[in-house]
Formats: C-alpha cells, sequence, structure tokens
C-alpha cells in the first residue's frame, strides 16, 4: 500500500469505533465529524496528502525496501550520516507546515518503531521472539503508513509513591493474566495525546521501575489498535471554542486532543507483546534501543520550526505597529534569533558526531541531543511572553472576524497599525492571541515544559549522564601546574 492520502485517513478514521468520552458523551464513529477533533483530523490529512505533492514527494518518502512502493521517510533506518539528515528533512517539512505546533506527527512514534526494529541484541536478552515480533509491526506500520500514539505515565493519585504501588497497585495499567495467546492489561495511563484520532496506540515503558518482583506487572511492551474492546480514553474539554481560522487560526487547525486511557480487561494477543516481565530492559528501552536518540532527533528539529514560527510572529508585529526600532523590542528579537540558530546548531552538531550502534544504525550524538531537550522547555517559555510584550493591550480588544461585516469602517480607521490595514491587523493580533493568551497557548507551553519530563529530574539525569571528569582533570591539571 504505502504512503496515505489525506481522504484515506479520514475515512479510516470513521470506519472505527473508539470509546471516546468527552464533555459528558460517548463518541464511537465518525469522529472526523466531531467538532472536538474535526479540525486537528483535517489537519492531520494535509499532512498525508504532502506525501503526495511533487513538492514535497522526495523529501517526505523513500522506496521500501521490501514493497519498493514509497512509504514515509520517517521509517527509514538511519545507515550513515546522511540518512538522519535525509530523515531530518522529513521531520522539517512537516514540522514547518505545522509551524511545531502539532507535537505527535507521525514522524515522532515512527522514529521509536524504527530504532526498535533493529534492535535485536536489546530483546535477544530476554527472548529474540520479542524482537522479530517489533520488526514485523515496524513492517506493517510503515507499509499501511499508520499513525500511532502512546502513553506514558500512571495516573496521578498519590506522587509520593511510584505507580506500582498506588492504591495497592489497582491504579497503574498492569497485566492481570498471561495466556497462552497473549495478556490482558487492567488499569490506566497517560497522556494519550492525539488518541482520538490514531490508528494504534503504543503502550511503552516510561516510568523507572524498581526491578523488584511486584513491577513484573507493570513490565511491558505492547501494540493495540485504537477501537480494541475494553480501551476507553477519557478525553480533556476541547481548546477550540468553535472559531474559524480568522478567529482561532492555531486552535481551529492544531488542537491535539490529549486523554487518559483505561484498560478494562483489554487483550493483547502475542505477535503485538514486544516485551513483558522485564523491569531491567523496561528501563533500558529507549537508551540501549537508539528509540530516545532517534525521537529526541525528531523533537528538536519539530521545536527549531517553533522557534522560527514565534520569530517571525514577533517580526511581524512589531514592524507593523512601528516598534522594531526600540532598543528593548531588538533584544526580544535578539533572544528569538539567537534561540532558532542555537536549536539549529544543536541538531547540526548531534548529526556531524552521530556514530553507529552495535546494530548498525547511526544516531545522532546523544549528550548534545540531552542538551537540547533541557535547553528547549525552559527557553520556549518566554515565546508567549515576548508575544504579549510586543502586542499589550492590543491584544484585549480585538473585534472578531464577524464585526467586519458591521463595524468594517470603524475598524479600518482606529485598528489599522504602521504597514497593515485594520483588518489585516486585527487578523495578525487574532494570530498573536491564540499564541499567547489562549487555553490552546497555555497548553503548549504546558506541553513543552514538560514533554521529557520533570524538567528538575532531566537536569539531574543529563548531570549524571554527563561524562565531566576530562574538564575536572583540566583543572586539577592546571592546579598542579608549576610555572
Amino acid at each position: 500500500m504505502g504512503i496515505r492520502t489525506g481522504q484515506q485517513f479520514l475515512d479510516k478514521l470513521d470506519s472505527m469505533r473508539p470509546h471516546l468520552v468527552i464533555d459528558g458523551e460517548v463518541v464511537s464513529g465518525n469522529v472526523t465529524r466531531h467538532p472536538a477533533f474535526a479540525g486537528v483530523a483535517r489537519t492531520y490529512a494535509r499532512l498525508f496528502d504532502l506525501q503526495h505533492d511533487p513538492r514535497h514527494q522526495d523529501a517526505l518518502t523513500y522506496a521500501s525496501p521490501t514493497t519498493g512502493d514509497l512509504v514515509n521517510a520517517s521509517f527509514m533506518v538511519p545507515r550513515s550520516v546522511e540518512d538522519l539528515k535525509r530523515r531530518r528533512a522529513a521531520i522539517s517539512t512537516w514540522a514547518e507546515y505545522s509551524h511545531g505546533f502539532l507535537g505527535r506527527t507521525g514522524d515522532y512514534m515512527n522514529s521509536s518503531l524504527t530504532a526498535l526494529s533493529t534492535a535485536k541484541r536489546f530483546f535477544a536478552t530476554a527472548d529474540p521472539v520479542f524482537g522479530e515480533r517489533i520488526e514485523a509491526y515496524y513492517e506493517m506500520a510503515r507499509e499501511n503508513d499508520l499513525l500511532a500514539t502512546h502513553t506514558l505515565i500512571p495516573p496521578q493519585v498519590n506522587r509520593s509513591v511510584s505507580g506500582s504501588e498506588q492504591l495497592g497497585g489497582n491504579v497503574a495499567a498492569r497485566v492481570v493474566e498471561e495466556r497462552g495467546d497473549g495478556i490482558v492489561v487492567k488499569g490506566a495511563r497517560m497522556l494519550a495525546t492525539i488518541a482520538p484520532i490514531a490508528d494504534e496506540l503504543l503502550v511503552f515503558p516510561s516510568t523507572v521501575l524498581r526491578g523488584t518482583p511486584e513491577d513484573a506487572p507493570f513490565s511491558y511492551a505492547f501494540a493495540i489498535q485504537n477501537d480494541a474492546p475494553g480501551l476507553r480514553y477519557l478525553c480533556r474539554t476541547g481548546l477550540h471554542n468553535g472559531g474559524g481560522v480568522h478567529d482561532e487560526p492555531l486552535a481551529s487547525r492544531y488542537e491535539e486532543m490529549d486523554a487518559v486511557v483505561v484498560f478494562d480487561n483489554v487483550f493483547i494477543p502475542n505477535e503485538r507483546v514486544f516485551m513483558l516481565g522485564r523491569p531491567d530492559l523496561c528501563n533500558a528501552w529507549y537508551q540501549e534501543t537508539g528509540a530516545g536518540a532517534l525521537m529526541t532527533h525528531q523533537v528538536v528539529t519539530r521545536t527549531i520550526a517553533k522557534s522560527e514560527f514565534f520569530l517571525g510572529l514577533a517580526s511581524e508585529i512589531a514592524a507593523s505597529i512601528g516598534i522594531d526600532g526600540f532598543q528593548h523590542i531588538q533584544e526580544d528579537l535578539a533572544e528569538l534569533i539567537r534561540n532558532v540558530e542555537i536549536g539549529k546548531a544543536l541538531v547540526v552538531a548531534a548529526e556531524a558526531q552521530a556514530q553507529p550502534n552495535e546494530d548498525g544504525v547511526y544516531l545522532p550524538h546523544w549528550p548534545t541531543l540531552n542538551a537540547a531537550r533541557n535547553w528547549y522547555p525552559k527557553a520556549s517559555q518566554r515565546y508567549p511572553e515576548i508575544i504579549r510584550k510586543f502586542c499589550a493591550s492590543g491584544l484585549m480588544a480585538l473585534p472578531g472576524e464577524a464585526d467586519l461585516e458591521v463595524a468594517r469602517e470603524d475598524i479600518e480607521m482606529y485598528l489599522q497599525g504602521k504597514t497593515l490595514t485594520g483588518p489585516e491587523r486585527v487578523r495578525l493580533f487574532k494570530l498573536a492571541y491564540d499564541a499567547a493568551i489562549t487555553g490552546f497557548s497555555g497548553r503548549q507551553a504546558l506541553y513543552e515544559y514538560f514533554f521529557f519530563g520533570d524538567p528538575v529530574r532531566m537536569a539531574g539525569a543529563l548531570v549524571n549522564s554527563y561524562d565531566r571528569e576530562p574538564a575536572r582533570a583540566r583543572i586539577r591539571e592546571f592546579l598542579a601546574r608549576e610555572d
């Protein structure tokens, strides 16, 4: 089959029967027509269509090694630095189309599956069959152009104990039965972004397990169809308020739903179980397989596009109302420029220092990627702040698109800018409002800040994993000099 069209993606969604709970309603079927999911479903459909666009097809696709059909380039196993650059070109194409606001485009989990499909040595530590299964699943996902999401952590019931200890171990998703043909899972996990519009749910390790026998039921990796019996999603309230692309230019397109996943005795067949009962290997899942490196490569590439968006937006605002000559404005613009260039430099440096792992897969330099994923979550919190500063009270009295029909003359006269007509300035400031003030923008800031987890824990992990001995040795050598 190979790459899908947007319409094929939408038709598949409408044929599925997931159990979605949102705002007191249970939705099952015709998901693409529901107001909470329709906008982002159409946007994802456009991403699929870009694969067929002659302007982007070369960047987004490559020939399948098994069928010769065109498949998404994020499934390409990187065997050289050039392959990593090729993957980045594909990731950048989607990221630039969505300006980095879509955090769960298919290339994110595709990157994970790509690395895992090659990690035969890792899986053989438990059972070679796990490596065979995940390679087969990767090929199925690649050839059918599937969109997958995943779940991360147990619900936040009692953070003073581990997830497996909350309410006696009855909250977090766990294996409650091992059968000859598969496993049965009960409990809950969060946070499944884009769950309502995904084909598949990947339930991979996340939080660190203690490695005790009690943690064995919480040690697993598997994939399940998004509408499997017993699978339920508890969705948050949508952040798109029903406005069009004029009044809610970002939320109407990029509002990715988040959900808690409930497993009500969900059966997972053996061929979709990729790890079971090995806390030690679950803890090593991302590092030892290379999945963490390829996933982070995708994220850093995406966030460059987002930094460029905020630089462009801030620059347009500054020029439109004539504040771009003020030094305090230029200081903020310089900060945005620095962040764009730092992001680019980090991803290029990670690629330039790439080395093949034991499976012959070229992985970007992890210390550099690790620095990037520690830097961006905090740097990006300044972006909406800068937009609010530039626009100031101009964000607080914006007429809507419908007001153009009844008050166009007033809008033309009193809301014009230095370089824009009144309607043009209103539209620009509506974009600024959606990027810096709305619930949509607040969710984006929270999402980026905690994307990889608690920044404090991430900082500790960075310190503990980084080889500081050469730097320390230089200090000791300096102190010992007798010039």
